[in-house]
């Protein structure tokens, strides 16, 4: 697979730092490009749905790239009682919402649209997350000491609050990081 993308072009269309850290990994040369678009998603759609819905919006942007590849994602948080959490506003949205995640499950739904040589493929993981019960002072500091309002859920799983607060995970584990490489290197073994 690596082989096959070697002399071709590929894009991520991504900023975050944590994705373009996790395609290196895997090994692809890769330039990042983000193009802008609309982000609207259906309300009554599923967590799954409306995740995969936005990841193939932003692939979308890239129609005019008909040869190589291009890879976008995106990434939802969904509560104990069903809610979407994405990125907070502000600090104490944060907080309140790490209050909400503390002692309880939740699921994190990445969704990644892959365009190869034209042809658009999405496909959606989800991984469980059990947190221990956090104390205010638990997380008072994780956000004043780490960056939670760029985080869907208000937590980074690489950051400290994963390494105090993770009871166990039920997936992959780069999936909450914000891209589920394992799966993705196995699509793209089946594409190219």
């Amino acid at each position: 697979m690596l082989e096959n993308l070697k002399n071709k072009t590929v894009i991520l269309g991504s900023q975050s730092p944590r994705r373009k850290q996790l395609l290196s990994g895997l090994g692809i040369t890769f330039e990042v490009e983000v193009r802008e678009t609309d982000e609207y998603v259906d309300p009554s759609l599923s967590a799954s749905e409306a995740v995969r819905q936005i990841a193939l919006q932003k692939v979308q942007a890239f129609a005019d790239k008909t040869d190589g590849l291009v890879i976008c994602a995106d990434t939802v948080v969904v509560s104990a009682v069903g809610e979407i959490l994405g990125k907070p506003k502000n600090a104490a949205e944060a907080k309140q919402t790490l209050a909400d995640l503390s002692g309880n499950k939740h699921v994190v739904i990445t969704a990644v649209a892959i365009r190869w040589q034209g042809v658009v493929q999405s496909f959606v993981e989800t991984t469980t997350v059990h947190f221990h019960v956090l104390d205010r002072e638990e997380i008072d500091y994780y956000v004043t000491h780490f960056s939670p309002l760029d985080k869907a859920g208000s937590y980074g799983i690489q950051e400290w609050i994963g390494l105090i607060a993770i009871e166990k995970i039920e997936g992959e584990y780069n999936n909450v990081v914000g891209l589920p490489t394992a799966r993705l290197y196995q699509e793209l073994k089946k594409l190219t």
